[in-house]
């Protein structure tokens, strides 16, 4: 099945990799919204950036980003003296590793907490609860910000994100480990319905699910770290709630490792 022509579902099964991927989804959200002259991308930025220090505020994400790194590092080297392996691939790979974890230890306990005092962020984040409640009567302040040249916009921005380029480095380090740790095997789902059972005593992190974009169901996954069941679910056309599909399912599964 070509990826390209398929809808890739994931399904983390732990809380560290939940948070990783979130952060993933937000940090891309920002750069792309940032990239825009556009005041609603800016608008769109800002608000991705408020989430993203939200996040921060709730846990030291550094330590477990580090924690994360070291451990890949230490099953790195168990596979180091494997047949087959490439010595040069994998010293390459390590090498990165030890780079993004040097940066990582510079970094302060709370990064970029110091945005949360920002007087402009701090504001938006006051009136983000209301609906509408950014406008320009409400907050003149930003408004002002938002007519500014593009180039003193994306100064600020830069400025604001500089704290999280490491952890985003290193997020998406991690995760696309993760997600090619293990090759996809081909399944199919019985009238719509597969069961996943891990062995426990792999370290298994992530579920990851290709389904062709012909077919006409989404993949619904729930369960742990022991057992997930997936259910396909066809969307009805009277807008009524979805049902679990009657046909077999062809699909990739992956159950990422490390």
């Amino acid at each position: 099945m070509s990826v390209n022509n398929s809808i890739t579902y994931e399904f983390p099964l732990n809380e560290k990799i939940r948070v990783f991927i979130r952060l993933e989804h937000l940090f891309n959200q920002f750069i792309h919204f940032s990239a825009s002259p556009d005041i609603n991308d800016k608008r769109a930025a800002i608000s991705v950036l408020l989430d993203i220090i939200s996040i921060f505020k709730r846990s030291d994400l550094r330590s477990e980003v580090l924690k994360e790194l070291t451990r890949q590092n230490t099953a790195l080297k168990k596979i180091a003296s494997s047949e087959g392996v490439n010595q040069e691939k994998l010293q390459e790979i390590l090498n990165q590793l030890d780079d993004v974890t040097k940066k990582l230890h510079g970094l302060t306990e709370k990064m970029g907490l110091t945005n949360a005092d920002n007087n402009l962020l701090q504001s938006i984040a006051q009136r983000s609860s209301i609906p509408g409640g950014s406008c320009s009567f409400d907050l003149p302040e930003y408004h002002y910000w938002l007519s500014q040249d593009e180039a003193y916009r994306i100064r600020d921005l830069e400025n604001w994100f500089k704290p999280f380029k490491d952890i985003n480095t290193a997020v998406n380090y991690i995760l696309n480990f993760i997600r090619n740790s293990c090759n996809p095997k081909s399944e199919t789902a019985l009238a719509g319905f597969f069961q996943i059972d891990l062995d426990q005593k792999q370290p298994y992190q992530l579920i990851r699910l290709d389904v062709d974009k012909s077919i006409q169901c989404f993949a619904e996954i729930s369960g742990g770290k022991h057992r997930c069941n997936i259910r396909f679910m066809q969307i009805m056309s009277d807008n009524k709630t979805p049902i679990q599909s009657v046909a077999d399912i062809p699909f990739t599964l992956t159950r990422c490792l490390f």
